[in-house]
């Protein structure tokens, strides 16, 4: 997670050409965002397939592109599409002779829809509201890698292209393409059902769709590689995600993530300086804050908090409210994230949690304390290769006047980032030692 240790520290594509066409591109790029998930989690259960599936909304996006180019878009583009995308695949599946048992079901559902070829029709399109959910724990199912999840997940819910996505986690195109043709055949040939599982199954399921949207957040809000510290484009398909997760499945978990999300996320302009520079929480112009962002984040926490069925996202969400309160960094209520973190240790006892609630403790004034707290957080050294536990107790070893052994923990820090921008904060942290400058207290 985008820790408290940090304290001291358009993916839109639509398989067709649009230039040519700016006013039917701006309308078909609003309508794949934010149909593309529900069309093609439909057309996946009624055929059984995620390539055919694809194949049929990608053709229904370039009928699209060719047609609003000449007539203008429909009034109801989403209605259009829908049904399209479902004459695509009932072709699809009358070629295919092997998946014969399912035109009957494509016959049927294809006659439910009303005929959208006339863009002055405006009926809404055939909605199943359970088809997203089913695909969401389809994507996520435990026998696929967590890297599968992910990438199966941002293809097929958010519509991104390979390409996109390789690009996003630096990982090479083909690699990623493996990844999702082992992901869909493994799907095909296990028999994983598409469906939401059971009430036994469902904590523990649910709990894997939440840490894959919470990766994808993770990922985008500070990228593990490059020159950029934060990917937008990631960190929005993880709140867009949420939302849809929310709302189809309305638990306090899921709202708890979502706040979590939106308020990190409500920091992300004040994170770098003008000079692409790292700029830790104490000293972030909070100014710049997206107000919106963190009111809604406060709202949703506050909503679901005094229902009793507190989880471990409603607790980041809650840490990270104290910190949108705060109109200075000296007036954070330290205590109170002190005490939150302790609720979270007793929820999940990993060292991440241990090592968040060692800064605390050290922020609320207990320096010599908080770093005893988080050396034991390393105790069994599970921290030695993440790099905020050694950046984290450089600083304190900063602040308690060890320079020697702050040095050499910053160094540590600095060989395990692969992040431009973190390395160049922790260079300049490095030359400040050097220069026997104390930077500032954070």
């Amino acid at each position: 997670m985008p820790s408290q240790a940090e304290t001291c520290l358009p993916f839109v594509s639509s398989y067709v050409t649009l230039s040519a066409m700016p006013d039917a591109s701006a309308t078909l790029e609003q309508v794949f965002r934010a149909e593309y998930g529900r069309i093609i989690a439909t057309l996946i259960r009624i055929s059984g397939s995620f390539d055919l599936a694809e194949e049929a909304l990608q053709e229904a996006f370039a009928s699209a592109a060719a047609r609003w180019r000449e007539d203008g878009p429909p009034q109801n583009p989403g209605a259009w599409l829908t049904t399209v995308a479902h004459r695509k695949l009932l072709d699809a599946v009358r070629r295919e002779k092997t998946r014969a048992e399912k035109e009957p079901e494509l016959q049927y559902e294809a006659e439910r829809l009303q005929d959208y070829d006339d863009p002055t029709v405006t009926g809404g399109p055939v909605e199943y509201a359970d088809d997203r959910l089913r695909l969401i724990f389809t994507c996520c199912h435990p026998t696929l890698s967590r890297e599968a999840q992910v990438a199966l997940t941002l293809r097929t819910l958010g519509g991104l292209t390979t390409i996109e996505i390789a690009r996003a986690f630096l990982v090479p195109e083909a690699t990623l393409a493996q990844r999702l043709v082992r992901a869909k055949s493994k799907i095909r040939l296990a028999g994983i059902p598409y469906q939401v599982p059971s009430f036994e199954l469902l904590n523990q399921r649910l709990a894997a769709v939440q840490a894959v949207i919470y990766l994808i957040f993770n990922e985008g809000y500070t990228a593990t590689g490059g020159d950029s510290l934060v990917r937008t484009d990631l960190c929005a398909e993880a709140i867009r995600l949420a939302r849809v997760l929310g709302e189809l499945m309305p638990e306090p978990e899921n709202i708890g993530l979502l706040a979590l999300m939106l308020l990190q996320d409500s920091r992300r302009e004040a994170r770098i300086n003008s000079r692409n520079e790292l700029v830790i929480l104490a000293e972030q112009d909070r100014a710049i804050w997206d107000r919106e962002k963190m009111a809604e984040g406060i709202r949703l926490v506050e909503r679901v908090l005094p229902l009793g069925r507190v989880g471990n996202y409603q607790i980041q969400a809650a840490i990270a409210a104290v910190h949108a309160e705060a109109q200075a960094a000296a007036e954070t209520d330290w205590p109170q994230i002190v005490a939150l973190y302790q609720e979270l240790m007793r929820l999940n006892s990993s060292p991440i949690v241990a090592l968040n609630h060692a800064v605390a403790v050290a922020m609320s004034g207990e320096v010599s304390r908080g770093l005893a707290l988080m050396e034991a957080a390393n105790g069994a050294r599970k921290l030695e290769h993440y790099y905020l536990y050694h950046a984290s107790r450089a600083d304190l070893l900063r602040r308690l006047h060890r320079i020697a052994d702050a040095t050499t923990a910053y160094r540590r820090a600095l060989a395990l980032t692969t992040n431009q921008v973190e390395q160049q904060f922790l260079r300049r942290r490095l030359r400040e030692l050097e220069n026997g400058s104390q930077a500032k207290e954070v």
